[in-house]
C-alpha cells in the first residue's frame, strides 16, 4: 500500500481547530479513552483536526526563514509530538476515524526527516513503531522507511528504527516461520543491500546477519545473499561480509576449546562406561603411589573417552555450520572472489581474509581452482609475514579431489623452504606439522625417498621437531607403512594399507557397525569371551565373531614360525659354545609353550570336528589327529625329560628337528580354522544382506560404538587386557571429518618455544611477585615470633632426673680435675737467664 502524504490545510481549518487547542491533561484523558471509547469521540475529532493544524503550521514554519522558524518552531514541535504519541495509543480503539494516521505520520517523515527537530523526529518514530506493533499499519509498508531513517545522521533515531526492524521480525517467526511475509522483507533488504550507496547497504547487511546470527532468517536465501555481499563495490561491505564469514570459523574453535576444557572436569558423563573394579582398585587397593597412579590413569582414561565419544556423536550427527556450506555456486563464488584477489589493492590482512574464505570455500565442497595453488606459492617463505594463516589456507585448499600434479609445486616448495639443516627449528617443526596436514588429504604426494628424509627429524633435540617427525611416523604406520623402513613401521594395523588412487571413491557395502549386533548377539549366547569359544558353530544361522587379532594372529603365524626357528637355533648355538644349563632349561620351556599351543589347538579343532561335517572339517580331522598324536609324543619325550633332570642325570636338548612336524601340523590346523571362518562369515553376510534394521537397532549400534570406544581407552591406558589396542592408537579421519574441521594456524606451530622479550620476562617477573611479601630474613622472622616457645627451647628448659643431674656434676669435677693437673705442667718457654 502506497503511503499517502498528509493533505494540506486551509487557514480556515486552522483556526476552526483553535477550539481543541485548550490545554489537557493527555494522559488522564487516554486512559479514559481506553475505557470509554464511545464517550470521547468528541473529544477524539477535535484533537485530530487539531493535530493536523500543527502539522500544516508546522510546514509553514519550516518553509519561512530560519531565523522566523527557530523563534516559535520548538513549542509547534513539542505539541505535535505528544499529539503523535497520544492518537497512536488511542488508534486501535477508534479504527475509522484515525485510519489516516499512519499515513500522517509516514509522510511528515517521510519528507522532513532531516529538517525535524531531534526531539519531534524521535516521537514520530516512536508513535509509528507503536502503530506497526498494534497491527494498523504492516510492517512490509514501512520498512523502506525506516531503512531511509538510520541513514539521516541521528544516533538515537536509527538505533530505535534498527531494534524496531529485528524484534518485529524475531516476533513475526516465533511461533512459525510466515514464509510469503519473510520473502517481502527480505526483497526490500536484499534490494538496499544490492544497491551501490554505502550507507543504506551497511544498514540492510547488518539487519540481514543478526537475523540470521539469531538464526531467525537462517535459510540458504539470506546465506547467499551474505556470501554475495563479497562482492560489493564497496571495500567495507566486503570486508565486513567476509569477515561475518570467517566470524563462524572462529566461533566454531572457541567451542571446540570450551569442550576441552569441560573434559579436564572429573564428573563422569553417564554415557561413560567405566569398571567397577577399576575404580575400587585405584581407591582401595595397593600403596599410596601406586593409588595415586591409578586415579591418574583414570582421570586420563575419563578424558579419553570424553573425546572420543564427542567424535562419535560428531560423526553421528555434526552440529557444524557455516553460510558458506550452503553456496547454490560454489565454484562461480570461489572464481569470482579470487578474481577480484588477484585484481585487489587492499592491505595485507584484507586480502589474507580473501584468501581464508577462498581456502574454506574449496574444502567445504571439494573445489577444483588449479590457479590458487600457484598463487599461494608466491608468499611461501619462512620469513613471510603471518606464513602460519597462509599455510593453514593451503591445508584447507587441498582435497583427494585436486590432482597431485597441481599441488605438488607448492609441496616441494613448503619442504625445501622450511625443512632444511640450515633452517630454524621452528621453521622445521611448522613445515612438518604442514607436511603432515597435507598428507592426510593427499597421501599420494608424498614419495619414498622423500618421507625417510623426513623421519628423520625424530632424532633432533629440539622437542618439536622432534614430535612433529614422529606424527609423520603415526600418519603412514596408518595409510601407507610401506613408505616407511621396517624399523619405523612398528606393528601397523593393516601391512599392505595403501592410499586411495586419484578419483577412486569407496563405496559402502553395508551399515557401518551393523557387525557389532552379531558380536553381541554372539556373546550373550555363549557367556565368554574365551578363544577356543570363537569359531564354536552350535547356531547355524549366525557365527560368532574372532576376538580381535585372531585373523592377524593366522596371518602372521608363519612369520611366528621364522621366528621361533631362529631363535631355537640362536638358543642352540649359545647352549653348544656355553655348555651350561641355561640353555637346557631355556629349550625346554620353549617346548613346553609349543606343548600348550598344540594342545589348545587341538581343544579347538575338536570342537569345531564335532559341529561340522564338511569337506574341510575331514581335512581339519587329520591334521589334528597328526597333531594329537605328536602332540602325546612330545608330552611324553617332555615326562620323560622331567624325570630324568629330577634324577640328576644329564639330558640330551632336543633339536629344531625333532618338532618339526608338530610345528606343521598346528599350522595346517590354523589355515583348515581359516577357511571354515571364512567361509561361516561369507555365509552368514549373505544370508544377512536382505535384513532391515530397526530404529532400536540403530540405537543399539551406537551404545556399542561407545562400549568398544570405552574398552579401547581402558585397555590403551593399561586398566583392562586381553583388547586389540593397536586400532586405539590413531583414527585416520574421514575426507568429509577433515573438509569440515578447521585448519587453526596456532596449531602448526604447537610445542614451538619462543623467545621472550625484555618486556615480557619483565612481566612474567613482576606476574610473580604479586603475591609474594616483601623479603624478610629467616631470623628476624624467628625474632617476630609471637605465640610462646618452640619445642627446642622447651627441652632446654626441662628439668632433667636427679640420676642426669648427679651425673653432670660428676663429669664437671672430672673435668675441673684435669684441666688442674695439665695446668701445673704447661711448658711455658724457655727462661732467659739460663
Amino acid at each position: 500500500m502506497p503511503r499517502k502524504h498528509a493533505p494540506a490545510f486551509t487557514p480556515e481549518a486552522a483556526s476552526a481547530s483553535v477550539v481543541a487547542g485548550q490545554p489537557h491533561n493527555l494522559p488522564v484523558l487516554q486512559a479514559k479513552m481506553k475505557r470509554d471509547p464511545e464517550g470521547y469521540e468528541d473529544e477524539l475529532r477535535q484533537l485530530h483536526r487539531h493535530f493536523e493544524s500543527s502539522v500544516f503550521l508546522f510546514r509553514q514554519q519550516a518553509a519561512l526563514a530560519t531565523t522566523s522558524a527557530s523563534g516559535g518552531g520548538g513549542e509547534v514541535a513539542k505539541e505535535l509530538g505528544d499529539l503523535a504519541l497520544f492518537l497512536a495509543h488511542v488508534a486501535p480503539f477508534y479504527p475509522d476515524d484515525l485510519a489516516d494516521l499512519p499515513d500522517q505520520i509516514g509522510g511528515l517523515l517521510d519528507t522532513n526527516a532531516r529538517g525535524l527537530p531531534p526531539g519531534l523526529r524521535t516521537h514520530l518514530v516512536q508513535a509509528l513503531i507503536l502503530l506497526v506493533n498494534r497491527k494498523i499499519v504492516d510492517l512490509e509498508d514501512t520498512m523502506e522507511l525506516f531503512m531511509e531513517l538510520q541513514v539521516i545522521g541521528d544516533r538515537a533515531v536509527k538505533k530505535l528504527a534498527f531494534s524496531h526492524i529485528v524484534h518485529s521480525i524475531r516476533r513475526m517467526n516465533q511461533k512459525h516461520k510466515n514464509d510469503t511475509r519473510n520473502r517481502k522483507l527480505q526483497n526490500i533488504l536484499f534490494k538496499f543491500l544490492q544497491a551501490e550507496e554505502e550507507s543504506r547497504a551497511k544498514r540492510a547487511f547488518t539487519i540481514v546477519c543478526d537475523l540470521h546470527r539469531r538464526r531467525v532468517w537462517f535459510d540458504e536465501r539470506t546465506t547467499n545473499a551474505i556470501c554475495d555481499a563479497c562482492f560489493h563495490p564497496s571495500s567495507r561491505i566486503m570486508i565486513a561480509a567476509i569477515s561475518f564469514l570467517l566470524g563462524y570459523e572462529n566461533a566454531e574453535q572457541e567451542d571446540d576449546s570450551d569442550a576441552s576444557s569441560s573434559e579436564d572436569e572429573a564428573d563422569q558423563n553417564p554415557q561413560i562406561l567405566l569398571s567397577k573394579q577399576d575404580v575400587y582398585k585405584a581407591n582401595h587397593k595397593g600403596t599410596a603411589a601406586s593409588k595415586k597412579k591409578k586415579k591418574a590413569k583414570l582421570q586420563r582414561v575419563i578424558r579419553s573417552m570424553k573425546r572420543q565419544q564427542r567424535k562419535s556423536v560428531d560423526e553421528a550427527g555434526s552440529s557444524y555450520y557455516s553460510p558458506l556450506t550452503y553456496l547454490k555456486d560454489a565454484q562461480g563464488f570461489a572464481e569470482k572472489l579470487f578474481s577480484r584477489l588477484q585484481k585487489c589493492n587492499e592491505r595485507f590482512e584484507v586480502r589474507m581474509m580473501m584468501l581464508k574464505v577462498i581456502a574454506r570455500t574449496i574444502g567445504l565442497h571439494h573445489l577444483v581452482l588449479l590457479n590458487f595453488y600457484p598463487y599461494l606459492q608466491r608468499y611461501v617463505q619462512p620469513h613471510q609475514r603471518d606464513v602460519t594463516t597462509l599455510l593453514a589456507a593451503a591445508v584447507q585448499a587441498c582435497h583427494d579431489m585436486v590432482p597431485p600434479d597441481a599441488v605438488e609445486p607448492l609441496f616441494k616448495q613448503i619442504v625445501n623452504q622450511f625443512v632444511h639443516d640450515k633452517s630454524r627449528p621452528e621453521a622445521i617443526a611448522v613445515g612438518l606439522n604442514v607436511v603432515r596436514e597435507i598428507c592426510m588429504r593427499m597421501p599420494l604426494m608424498m614419495n619414498e625417498d622423500l618421507l625417510q628424509d623426513l623421519v628423520l627429524y625424530k632424532k633432533s633435540h629440539e622437542k618439536a621437531v622432534s614430535i612433529a617427525a614422529r606424527s609423520l611416523i603415526t600418519l603412514f604406520r596408518e595409510i601407507c607403512p610401506s613408505l616407511l623402513v621396517k624399523k619405523d613401521r612398528g606393528r601397523p594395523v593393516d601391512p599392505k594399507a595403501r592410499p586411495k588412487a586419484f578419483g577412486e571413491v569407496t563405496v559402502a557395502s553395508d551399515v557401518p557397525g551393523a557387525e557389532l549386533l552379531d558380536e553381541n548377539i554372539s556373546s550373550e549366547g555363549e557367556g565368554s569371551d574365551d578363544e577356543s569359544d570363537a569359531f564354536d558353530s552350535d547356531d547355524e544361522t549366525t557365527l560368532p565373531s574372532a576376538p580381535p587379532g585372531t585373523e592377524e594372529n593366522m596371518e602372521g603365524s608363519d612369520a611366528n614360525k621364522l621366528d621361533a626357528n631362529e631363535d631355537t637355533e640362536e638358543e642352540d648355538e649359545a647352549s653348544d659354545d656355553d655348555g651350561t644349563d641355561e640353555g637346557q632349561d631355556n629349550s625346554d620351556n620353549d617346548i613346553d609353550d609349543i606343548d600348550e599351543e598344540l594342545d589348545d589347538d587341538s581343544d579347538m579343532d575338536a570342537d569345531t570336528d564335532m559341529s561340522d561335517e564338511d569337506e574341510d572339517d575331514e581335512e581339519l580331522k587329520e591334521s589334528i589327529n597328526g597333531s594329537e598324536d605328536e602332540g602325546s609324543d612330545h608330552d611324553e619325550d617332555s615326562d620323560e625329560g622331567e624325570k630324568s633332570n629330577g634324577s640328576g642325570s644329564k639330558v640330551q636338548k632336543r633339536k629344531l628337528s625333532d618338532y618339526i612336524g608338530e610345528l606343521n601340523a598346528a599350522d595346517a590346523s590354523l589355515r583348515a580354522l581359516k577357511r571354515l571362518a571364512g567361509a561361516k562369515k561369507a555365509q552368514v553376510s549373505s544370508d544377512e544382506t536382505g535384513k532391515i534394521l530397526s530404529d532400536e537397532d540403530f540405537k543399539r549400534i551406537k551404545e556399542l560404538k561407545a562400549k568398544k570406544e570405552a574398552k579401547l581407552a581402558l585397555a590403551q591406558h593399561g586398566l583392562i587386557k586381553g583388547v586389540d589396542t593397536k586400532s586405539a592408537t590413531f583414527k585416520m579421519p574421514s575426507s568429509d571429518q577433515l573438509s569440515r574441521k578447521r585448519v587453526d594456524p596456532l596449531q602448526l606451530e604447537a610445542h614451538v618455544r619462543r623467545k621472550m622479550s625484555k618486556e615480557e620476562r619483565l612481566a612474567m617477573v613482576k606476574a610473580g611477585r604479586e603475591d609474594r611479601g616483601a623479603y624478610v630474613a629467616r631470623a628476624a622472622v624467628k625474632q617476630k615470633k609471637t605465640g610462646g616457645l618452640s619445642n627446642k627451647q622447651k627441652q632446654h628448659r626441662k628439668r632433667m632426673p636427679l640420676a642426669a643431674t648427679r651425673a653432670k656434676a660428676a663429669r664437671s669435677r672430672q673435668e675441673k680435675k684435669q684441666l688442674r693437673k695439665r695446668s701445673g705442667n704447661q711448658f711455658r718457654g724457655r727462661k732467659a737467664w739460663k
